[in-house]
């Protein structure tokens, strides 16, 4: 059984040391493939270089909502110029946010820059990833006005409506989940994964962020995790041991990449399918997603312009 990650932080500076042994452990548990999504221009290069150095990394490049205001005023050019050096590399993260974090951030700022990174990928024929908190009629709206997207673009940790799904897979939009989803009541839950194409669901898992609800001898743990008490901080390559509930964890637990395991068992016991199935389904829809030219979906495959690119898994 293959798993794709189609969004994660591997980048990020409370995982980043650890960044080698999680990305084994979690190759040695199935998952084949990793999205790295970066969120301003300070984690471009270390993106780029896990990228280069893991044959499994998807690099993507993009300014997070979040990080709008700390843009330099070349940021742009930079951004273009990364995508001409680095061919592998998808779009993301990009977005709108309107959530307590995002309303700090002037919102028509974020829509420029959003609309800016969006076009750059139609342009280039790349998926973009996207974030979108409390802003899901905005972001419609300006996927309609930029849209199509033949080359597709994924929401990220979706937690929109059941009703809205139609409306964004018109324009081309995919639809990953991620341990989030469980935050949302499970009869909702059930009703948007059904209303999702079958040929348009992803899998994720937003590490280090979006640790899934699960018993916790479910879950994989990031070694040296600050949040967890000595003797059960170091299960990152095992599951825990220990039987417990997850309400005992701090909320600020680090989220291991293998723990879309837990993600794959919860949205297929949704979907009334079995785990190896949507684990297929969702590889092969991620795979598809991204085989852009120059990705190394495509390489992998032999059928890309291997341009000095030639990784195989």
């Amino acid at each position: 059984m293959k798993l794709f990650d189609a969004h994660c932080h591997l980048q990020d500076p409370r995982i980043i040391t650890k960044a080698p042994q999680l990305i084994s452990s979690a190759v040695a548990s199935g998952v084949s493939a990793f999205a790295v999504n970066g969120v301003s221009e300070k984690d471009w290069n270390l993106v780029k270089e896990m990228g280069a150095k893991y044959p499994s990394v998807v690099p993507c490049f993009g300014i997070h909502p979040w990080y709008v205001a700390e843009r330099s005023p070349r940021w742009f050019e930079t951004l273009k110029s990364l995508f001409e050096t680095t061919p592998t590399a998808a779009v993301g993260e990009i977005g709108l946010d309107k959530g307590s974090k995002g309303r700090e951030i002037d919102f028509s700022e974020q829509v420029t820059v959003f609309r800016q990174q969006l076009e750059l990928a139609k342009e280039l024929n790349k998926p973009a990833s996207v974030h979108c908190v409390r802003a899901f009629g905005d972001l419609l709206e300006i996927l309609k006005s930029v849209g199509p997207f033949p080359s597709g673009v994924m929401l990220h940790s979706y937690l929109g409506s059941a009703e809205m799904v139609p409306e964004f897979a018109k324009v081309g939009a995919y639809f990953s989940f991620s341990g989030f989803l469980m935050s949302m009541s499970e009869k909702k839950a059930k009703k948007m994964l059904k209303a999702v194409p079958s040929d348009r669901i992803l899998l994720e898992t937003d590490s280090p962020d979006a640790l899934p609800k699960a018993e916790l001898g479910c879950l994989y743990f990031v070694d040296g995790d600050p949040s967890l008490p000595e003797k059960g901080n170091s299960a990152s390559n095992e599951k825990s041991n220990v039987s417990s509930d997850l309400m005992k964890l701090p909320k600020e637990t680090l989220n291991h990449p293998a723990n879309i395991h837990m993600v794959l068992g919860y949205v297929a016991r949704l979907l009334d399918m079995k785990n190896e199935e949507l684990a297929e389904l969702s590889y092969q829809n991620a795979v598809r997603l991204f085989s852009y030219e120059g990705s190394k979906m495509l390489l992998e495959r032999g059928t890309g312009d291997v341009s000095g690119h030639n990784q195989n898994h």
